[in-house]
């Protein structure tokens, strides 16, 4: 009995982990599409610039439905007063897979 349990638990986690990994996106690819799309000329990963650190967005989007298409609305179309008085220009030219590469990225930073 407790092999088959131990056996279905450890079957479970190695699932999850596949499943969490199978969204994963490759951090260094992520930041060179964010410098090439000019993201970095107002955030970075860690600190305040013109706009917030990208681990901020992270922590306040954490958990939300719909975190991605919103800031994804965000982007492209710009924003204003959701960080501030500085407006966020919009970005319409970024193509839709490259602004969900660092989109995903973006979302998965941990403080």
């Amino acid at each position: 009995m407790r092999t088959a349990l131990t056996t279905a638990i450890l079957s479970v986690a190695a699932s999850m982990a596949l499943s969490s990994n199978a969204f994963a996106v490759d951090e260094a690819a992520a930041m060179d599409l964010a410098k090439a799309s000019g993201c970095m000329s107002c955030h970075a990963k860690d600190k305040k610039v013109v706009g917030p650190a990208f681990v901020s967005i992270a922590e306040k989007y954490a958990g939300e439905d719909g975190a991605a298409a919103s800031l994804a609305q965000s982007v492209r179309n710009g924003s204003k007063g959701k960080w501030g008085r500085i407006p966020m220009p919009s970005h319409s030219n970024l193509k839709q897979e490259d602004l969900d590469t660092i989109l995903t990225w973006v979302l998965s930073l941990k403080k």
